[in-house]
């Protein structure tokens, strides 16, 4: 057994490795293992991302599709997280998806795949944290109708203000230092579990009376104005592809993890598996709870989970409960603003973001990229404007986050499956079951960015008319539209940050490295002299290396 390294000894090996990626350590490396996790379980976030679909979920499709739905969706995102944990082993950069693609695609299209990943991942991550946010404004909403007994009423004007305050409240918690983020996720990490199980329980306790297991698990339910079954199951899955979202902040925090070869991965597929489970139990849990359906999808509340809690406990333990789940929802938007900030971060290193000299500048005090957190606030409060004068636009935002996201979740995924000799795997991988998971992710990934463009409702006006397909469509043609322009003349994927002569040594090291699995490789096909040959040189170059770490 291997000697157990110490902390600092660690610490030491994951700044080598980002070296060796080409950076320096510049932000704290302060997160562990289970705070890797923590970061991730909370941007996935049940609480927060159920809870706001719950009406659509009702209506497109009704407790069939959210039950059955949810176990398709979240097999086919454990394939996803799979495919990507085992690259980020390999390449545990903030960067994350945008400088995998660049890594792993042709030289050729390597500058365009990285721009155009980096563009659909940082438009995710802002339509992400607008959508925990506007949930979570919905949600007071809903509570202070049910402490007023329905005297207020939310406009949408106090639903983008209650938005916007939210988005403040964690841009100043960002603001704190890495302390108080390590602090946050560590008590994140299990509020996101502990608080839905006590919700659960309570619920299932006290409610007056129960669904039967055959309205739960069969009952159809279709509000849209399609005619079309078929159409509405598909379209219905929104509610818990949204939700499991998201995990990629694994990711973005790996600059800051420590052991993040090992942590990042683990923290990413555990956040998977942990929220599928929980999601899970949440759904049925307040399916059978239901004490009247119609009532509970047209509620006056605006939010049929607190029309839920308000039929099962009562006023005040709707409102206490409700409150468990505000809070570990202001968490997970606590995280998005985190992981966001830390891809802004990561960007704007690589002059990717207008202004990027302002968004990359780290404050020393709090070794924390501040003007990064602030920039992902404004955007995200920005993003709810648009609902004071369309109700629907909420649910574009999450068809935005959903395909932002897993767009960029798919560009690295396929560019391996391509380009498979130019991964070199690291310590945790899929061995041969690699290239099945990858493609299933892609197929996946394909098919969910088709849904989600489609309009929800029937018959489409300006009004019901889901925007998702504009937005995606502003995506490309302004970020592709920037790089045919001028940005392939200068943006070549991402940039080393080390000095000159540092960065030479790791790319000497690096090409005698591609060598030696050269030599590996065609030693089979070569007779026992050649091979003795190639071992001996093999054996030159690693001292040579060796030479070079020693003299550093």
């Amino acid at each position: 057994m291997p000697p157990k390294l110490t902390a600092a000894e660690i610490e030491a090996r994951d700044a080598a490795r980002l070296n060796e990626l080409g950076y320096k350590q510049e932000l704290k490396r302060e997160l562990s293992s289970l705070g890797n996790y923590g970061v991730a379980l909370s941007v996935v976030c049940i609480s927060s991302g159920l809870t706001s679909l719950y009406e659509y979920g009702l209506n497109t499709g009704g407790p069939v599709v959210m039950v059955w739905g949810w176990v398709v969706v979240a097999l086919f995102t454990m394939c996803v997280a799979l495919a990507m944990a085992e690259i980020s082993s390999a390449y545990p950069t903030s960067g994350g998806l945008y400088w995998w693609a660049a890594r792993l695609s042709s030289k050729r299209y390597a500058p365009f795949a990285s721009w155009m990943t980096g563009w659909f991942n940082l438009i995710g991550q802002f339509a992400v944290t607008a959508g925990i946010n506007y949930g979570i404004a919905s949600m007071i909403a809903a509570v202070i109708t049910i402490g007023t007994n329905g005297s207020w009423i939310p406009t949408a004007g106090a639903t983008v203000g209650l938005h916007i305050a939210m988005c403040f409240t964690q841009g100043v918690a960002n603001s704190l230092g890495p302390k108080v983020m390590s602090t946050v996720n560590s008590i994140s990490t299990w509020w996101q579990v502990i608080a839905p199980a006590v919700i659960m329980i309570t619920m299932a306790a006290k409610a007056p009376t129960h669904q039967p297991a055959s309205f739960v698990f069969t009952h159809f339910n279709n509000n849209t104005g399609w005619s079309s079954s078929a159409y509405v199951v598909v379209i219905g899955i929104l509610q818990a592809q949204f939700t499991l979202t998201g995990y990629d902040s694994s990711a973005h925090m790996s600059e800051e993890t420590k052991n993040a070869e090992i942590s990042g991965p683990v923290g990413m597929v555990m956040a998977v598996l942990v929220s599928s489970i929980m999601g899970f139990c949440f759904i049925i849990s307040f399916l059978f709870c239901i004490q009247d359906f119609e009532a509970t999808v047209h509620s006056s509340t605006g939010f049929p989970v607190m029309q839920i809690l308000f039929d099962s406990v009562g006023n005040a333990g709707a409102i206490c409960l409700m409150v468990m789940l505000i809070i570990a929802c202001w968490q997970c938007g606590f995280a998005s603003v985190t992981a966001n900030s830390r891809m802004i971060y990561a960007f704007s290193r690589d002059g990717a973001i207008p202004g990027s000299k302002y968004w990359h500048k780290i404050d020393v005090k709090r070794q924390s990229p501040i003007n990064a957190v602030w920039f992902s606030v404004l955007v995200a409060s920005l993003l709810g404007l648009p609902s004071l004068g369309n109700s629907t636009a909420f649910s574009a935002i999450t068809s935005v986050a959903t395909i932002g996201l897993y767009i960029s979740y798919g560009v690295p995924i396929f560019a391996k499956l391509v380009n498979r000799k130019q991964f070199i795997r690291g310590p945790l991988h899929l061995g041969r079951f690699s290239d099945i998971i990858g493609l299933i992710s892609v197929f996946w990934i394909v098919l969910i960015t088709i849904l989600f463009v489609l309009p929800p409702d029937y018959p489409v006006d300006p009004v019901n008319m889901n925007y998702a397909c504009l937005a995606v469509g502003a995506v490309l043609l302004g970020a592709g539209g920037r790089y045919a322009i001028d940005a392939r003349k200068w943006f070549k994927g991402p940039v080393i940050n080390l000095p000159q002569d540092k960065a030479e040594q790791i790319e000497l090291e690096k090409d005698r490295t591609l060598s030696l699995d050269d030599i590996e490789v065609g030693s089979h096909e070569k007779d026992s002299q050649t091979t003795s040959k190639a071992n001996q040189k093999k054996h030159d170059s690693k001292v040579e290396v060796a030479q070079i770490e020693k003299t550093e």
